[in-house]
This record gives C-alpha cells, sequence and structure tokens, in this order.
C-alpha cells in the first residue's frame, strides 16, 4: 500500500480481474492459482456504503449506473453480506415498492434484489405484502417489459419454493389462469412454467398438513382443474411443445415437472382405500357388472341374484368373487384402478364389452382376468409415470402426448389395457402365467414411451409394433453379447482380446475428456442457469476449467477457461455420499438422482473441484475418464456395456468363418510318438 502511496489499507480489497471478479477474502485467498490475474478495488463494505448511497440519489442517470453496477456485485457472497448488513434489501424493496423505477432502472433493481436473496442470508419470510403486490402487477400488467416479466417471475418463484406463508399470499395475488398468458412468449414461458410448477408443487405438500376444510383444498381444485383446460394445454403444446425454436434443456425440465406434478393429482385417489360396506363405492362395481351384461334380466329371488353376480364378478375378473371390493382395498392402487375401469366402461364400452366377453367365453385355463389385470396395471402405470413422487431434479423426461388428452392418463390407461389383453391372446397365457405377462408388457409400454410418441395415437403405432414375438425378437438379441458363446475356447479368445477393447474404452474416454463438458451449477434455484466449463488438455497432462455465461454450444477454446488443476496433483475421485458437496445439508442433496451423479476430484493441499453430472452417460465418462488418468480400473456400468458389446461385435467378425461349425470344448488330444521316424519318402 505504501509503494503505491495509499493509506487505509482497510479500505481495499482485492478482486478477480476476469470471469465474476470475485473479492478475495481470507477464506478463499487459498483458492488462487498461480497465474490469476488480481486487481485492486475498493473493499465491499466501502463499495456497498457508496452503492447504497448512490441508488438513493436525486440523478437518474447516476442511480442508473448505481443499480447496473450493483447488480453485477451482488452476486459477491463477501459483498452481498456489507449490502444486507446495511439494509440494502430493505432499500431495493422500498424502491420497488415506490412504483417510481421503470425499464433497465426497475430490471437491475430486482436483478440485485434476486441475486441478494439467491444467497440465503435473509430470509423470504421478511418480505413485504406490499412488495409482493407490486412484483405481482408486473406479471398481471398486460405490456411490460421482457427483462422486468422474466425477473418478477423468477422472484415469485423463489417466494413459493422457500416460503410456507408466502405460497399463500403469492397464491392470492397470481393464478395459474392468469400465467397461460405469458405461455405465448418464447422469451419468457419457461419463466411462466416454472411459477406454475412451483405453485403446484408447494400446494400438495401444504395440503398434508392442514385439515381437509382448509380453503387451500378448494386452490388445489381450482389448480388441478385449471391444468386440465384445453386452453392451457393447447398454449404448451403449440407454443411450447411445438414451437419455432429447439426445447432447451429448462424448458423440458419444467416441462417433465409440470408432468409429473399434473399426474401427482392422481395421488389421493392412488392411497386412498375402498370401504366394502360404502354403498356409494359399491354401487360402480354393480354398474361395471350392468354395463357388460345389460342383456341379461335380473332374477326375481335374492339367493338367484347373489349367486349370479357372483358368477358376473368372476367372469369381470375380480379376485374375489364375492365381494369384489376387496379387490381395491390394496394401496396403491387403490381407489384409482376402479376409475380407471369405470372410464373404459363408460367412454370406450364397445371395447370394454368385448374384452369382458371375449375373455368369459375362453376355456377358464386361457381367460384374461379382467378385474386383476386393470388393478395390477394401474399400479404399474403409477410406477413408470412416478405418481406420487416429486420431481427429479435434472430430469427432462417428459412424454408430449400427455399434454394432447383432456384425459391423457385414463385414454393412456385405455389403450394400455387393450395392450395387456392381446398380448395374453398372443402368449397363449394361462392363470399361472400373470407376472409373466405383466413383465412383458411393463417391458412393452417402457419401450414404446423411450420412442417419445408424440400423440396417443403414435403410441398405438409403436405398441403394434412391440408384438409379443417382437418382444422376444430383441431380448435374443440384447441378450447374444452376454451368453452367447460359453465354451472355454470362446472364453479363452475373450480373455485375449479384452486388453485391447480396454485400451479402446479408455482412448475414447481420454479424447471424450479432451473434448470437454458443461455442468450446471448446484443449488441455483432461479431460471437464469450458472454454468461451468471442464476439460482435459491435449497432452493429458492438466484439467482447465472455468465459468459460462451460458451453456455452449461447440467446443470451448482453453484461453477462455482460466482455472486448471494439474494432474499430478489430483489424490483421489470420490463419489456420491462421499463428495464434499453432498455433505452439505441442502434440499437438493436429498435427491437420489442428484446424489447419483455427483463426483468431486480431491487435489493437493486437500482442495476440491465438485461435479454433478448433467445426465448418468456423463457421469460415467468423467469418472471413467478420470479414473484412467490415474492408472485406476475404469468400473462404470457404461464401460461393463461397451466392454460386452464392443467384445461381442469383435468375436462375432472373428468367428465369422466357422459358422455353422461346432467348436469343441476341449482341444484335441496329442497323439502318441509313432514307434519309429523311418516314414520319410525318399524323392531319389
Amino acid at each position: 500500500m505504501k509503494s503505491w502511496s495509499l493509506s487505509g489499507s482497510e479500505q481495499f480489497a482485492l478482486r478477480y480481474a476476469d470471469g465474476p471478479q470475485l473479492y478475495i477474502t481470507e477464506q478463499s485467498r487459498s483458492e488462487i492459482k498461480n497465474g490469476t490475474i488480481l486487481r485492486l478495488a475498493i473493499s465491499p463494505a466501502r463499495a456497498a456504503r457508496q452503492l447504497l448511497d448512490r441508488i438513493q440519489s436525486h440523478g437518474i442517470d447516476a442511480r442508473l449506473e448505481a443499480l447496473k453496477e450493483l447488480a453485477k456485485l451482488s452476486a459477491d457472497p463477501t459483498f452481498a453480506t456489507e449490502f444486507i448488513s446495511m439494509e440494502g434489501i430493505g432499500t431495493l424493496a422500498r424502491l420497488v415498492e415506490s412504483g417510481t423505477h421503470f425499464g433497465e432502472m426497475l430490471a437491475f433493481t430486482l436483478t440485485a434484489f434476486l441475486e441478494l436473496m439467491d444467497h440465503g442470508i435473509v430470509s423470504w419470510d421478511l418480505i413485504s405484502l406490499s412488495f409482493i403486490k407490486q412484483i405481482a402487477g408486473y406479471v398481471n400488467q398486460p405490456m411490460v417489459d421482457v427483462s422486468i416479466l422474466q425477473r418478477s417471475l423468477a422472484i415469485l418463484e423463489s417466494m413459493v419454493l422457500n416460503s410456507h406463508s408466502l405460497y399463500h399470499r403469492v397464491a392470492q395475488e397470481i393464478t395459474v389462469g392468469q400465467l397461460i398468458g405469458h405461455l405465448s412468449n418464447q422469451e419468457i414461458q419457461t419463466y411462466a412454467i416454472a411459477l406454475i410448477n412451483a405453485l403446484f408443487l408447494k400446494a400438495p405438500e401444504d395440503r398434508r398438513q392442514e385439515e381437509h376444510t382448509n380453503p387451500l383444498d378448494q386452490r388445489l381444485t381450482e389448480m388441478a382443474s385449471t391444468l386440465a383446460q384445453k386452453h392451457l394445454r393447447s398454449i404448451i403444446l403449440n407454443h411450447v411443445i411445438r414451437g419455432n425454436r429447439p426445447i432447451k434443456a429448462e424448458m423440458a425440465h419444467q416441462l417433465y415437472v409440470l408432468q409429473v406434478l399434473t399426474f401427482n393429482l392422481l395421488e389421493e385417489r392412488m392411497m386412498t382405500k375402498m370401504d366394502p360396506s360404502d354403498q356409494a363405492q359399491r354401487d360402480i362395481i354393480f354398474e361395471l357388472r350392468r354395463i357388460a351384461f345389460d342383456g341379461e334380466n335380473d332374477p326375481s329371488g335374492t339367493e338367484k341374484r347373489k349367486a349370479m353376480y357372483t358368477k358376473d364378478y368372476k367372469m369381470l375378473g375380480f379376485t374375489n368373487h364375492v365381494n369384489p371390493a376387496m379387490d381395491f382395498t390394496q394401496t396403491p392402487p387403490g381407489m384409482l384402478a376402479l376409475d380407471n375401469m369405470l372410464y373404459l366402461a363408460k367412454l370406450h364400452q364397445d371395447t370394454y364389452i368385448r374384452i369382458v366377453l371375449e375373455n368369459s367365453s375362453r376355456e377358464d385355463k386361457h381367460e384374461c382376468p379382467f378385474g386383476r389385470c386393470a388393478i395390477e396395471l394401474t399400479r404399474m402405470l403409477c410406477e413408470i409415470l412416478q405418481v406420487g413422487e416429486l420431481p427429479n431434479e435434472g430430469c427432462n423426461d417428459y412424454h408430449p402426448m400427455f399434454f394432447t388428452h383432456d384425459r391423457a392418463w385414463e385414454e393412456f390407461f385405455c389403450v394400455c389395457i387393450q395392450l395387456l389383453n392381446k398380448t395374453w391372446k398372443e402368449m397363449r397365457a394361462t392363470a399361472e402365467d400373470f407376472n409373466k405377462v405383466m413383465q412383458v408388457v411393463r417391458e412393452q409400454i417402457t419401450r414404446a414411451l423411450a420412442m417419445k410418441p408424440s400423440s396417443l395415437d403414435q403410441l398405438k403405432g409403436k405398441l403394434r409394433g412391440l408384438s409379443y414375438s417382437e418382444i422376444l425378437r430383441l431380448r435374443q438379441s440384447e441378450r447374444m453379447s452376454q451368453d452367447d458363446f460359453q465354451s472355454p475356447p470362446i472364453i479363452e479368445l475373450r480373455e485375449r482380446i479384452q486388453p485391447e477393447i480396454l485400451e479402446l474404452i479408455k482412448q475414447q474416454r481420454l479424447n471424450r475428456l479432451c473434448e470437454g463438458s458443461c455442468f450446471r451449477k448446484l443449488g441455483n434455484r432461479r431460471r437464469q442457469e450458472k454454468f461451468w466449463f471442464c476439460r482435459l488438455s491435449l497432452n493429458h497432462k492438466v484439467l482447465h476449467y472455468g465459468d459460462l455465461d451460458e451453456s455452449p454450444q461447440g467446443e470451448v477454446p482453453f484461453e477462455l477457461l482460466t482455472d486448471k488443476i494439474p494432474v499430478s496433483d489430483i489424490k483421489s475421485v470420490v463419489t456420491g455420499k462421499d463428495c464434499p458437496h453432498m455433505k452439505e445439508k441442502s434440499a437438493l442433496k436429498q435427491n437420489k438422482e442428484v446424489l447419483e451423479q455427483a463426483f468431486s476430484i480431491l487435489y493437493d493441499p486437500d482442495e476440491n473441484l465438485n461435479f454433478v453430472a448433467p445426465n448418468k452417460y456423463e457421469y460415467c465418462i468423467w469418472t471413467d475418464g478420470l479414473c484412467a488418468l490415474l492408472g485406476r480400473e475404469m468400473g462404470s456400468d457404461l464401460t461393463r456395456s461397451d466392454l460386452d458389446t464392443l467384445i461381442s461385435m469383435e468375436m462375432k467378425l472373428r468367428l465369422l468363418d466357422l459358422e455353422n461349425i461346432t467348436i469343441p470344448e476341449a482341444p484335441p488330444p496329442v497323439p502318441k510318438e509313432p514307434s519309429t521316424y523311418n516314414f520319410t519318402y525318399n524323392y531319389g
């Protein structure tokens, strides 16, 4: 300081010159890498005091510049702590509540507010009702700048996700119906769907903590009704799923969350047991019997009627013929199975009657029990579509076809029950084969869903192509690499080939690390994603990494990655619960999928670089590649799969000339020595 003629060292601090330009603190000084460029700046406390004064100044231009700088600095936790300690959050909130800020000035104010709150230093519960009303007003106004709308929606989403009391206040100001209009704007539709999801995500959670007389039950019902509206579905389908631009990962995740939360509205029925003494519920079963056997007149005698009902319930395929209500006492699927059966019987009556009568006319040993099948199928579909489960962080597995119909769940069931009946016939199954048939049907459904059909009609087409014989063929071809050749000579050949294949896999993993991958920063609840990129140097000696403003479309040059770790400094690679960032307390860390895709590099001196892979494939690539760099065994599921596939292909190529030739289990015996060696031919 003396050499620079500066007095008062506490008034100054060092900041990074590149990237986010964070302040250097005593805690973070050990993270400075060799070659990092730093610059001298005023201290966080001094900067916070100056900006706090400037944002309250009378000059519009000066205030705008101050808010612009504040929006940038607020991402720094050190600065944020100082600014918040000076009641900075309250000042920003009052500026918003005053309604005197517009355009860029308001956008920077909201950005700074959101960045500061995102540090978790101040509780969201302290936010005033007038502030909420002002933010909600921006969302409800017809002509508002896009940047203001984005930040307003993000602030409301954070309120809903982080505060039980604020959920109620936000829900009073914003309804799902009001958010629908924003879905047609591609620049804000992700933020709008995220807020819709937040409202749905918190409503069922709160509902379980309250009495059923609470008005929240009515609000949840209203939200469910809004989501089922054709208007909302058509906007999502036409402006989001079938829009002009490809769907980004964040939007795909929000659509997946919306799909899961929509199906979670079925959870109450799924977990409700049937009360055998409830006449209204028993009348539903009687209605199923009436629709199926309407042509038969009821006998007059009570005993005759009871005997006939028992016979009919047996023909309907219920396990308990005398009192079929007992079949619906197990949860899941509970009453949801009965709802599905009634929907089929009323809305697809011809199909229902055909399935029931077709099976009742078969021989007993080959009849498909409709009631038992419908109950088990409902349970299976709940498992496949994760009914009652919370959405997985980072999962993008949504199905467009569920946004194409008012009663998508029920129609999906109707398609699948017809598939089950068809598969039962193709397998010529008996009652003993019930579990085997259900396994085949599960495989048919999951394979068809993996093809991402865009409509229910497309789903039917996919399922038609997945007949029982086709499933057998697919299973057979997939087994070829596992148990095709088991004789000792083939096993020996496999062992000789394996080192070559492992080396090939190792080179592929290292090449992928050289290309690099983009990772999302964990714990960012806002829609403005934060990313960082990591890649291996071409000589395999250094890992380069650095922050990015947005997800890259291609390869990121080494020059943009300011941080690096020499491979020689890496001590170990840990995964899952052993990762330092998975031991911290956070709601996200409880997510099983995040835990399964987490890994960390531990390097000298006792430092670490933490990752959460975007998917299971990238997780396997990176953990394999890092193990290969350290000279350790690559043990991921992907390596085992690739090894089996490549070895199988190589062996089949080498054995092409031996097709239809039986390979002996053991080599032929060595013959005895001849009694004499005088058997050469004399050409003379």
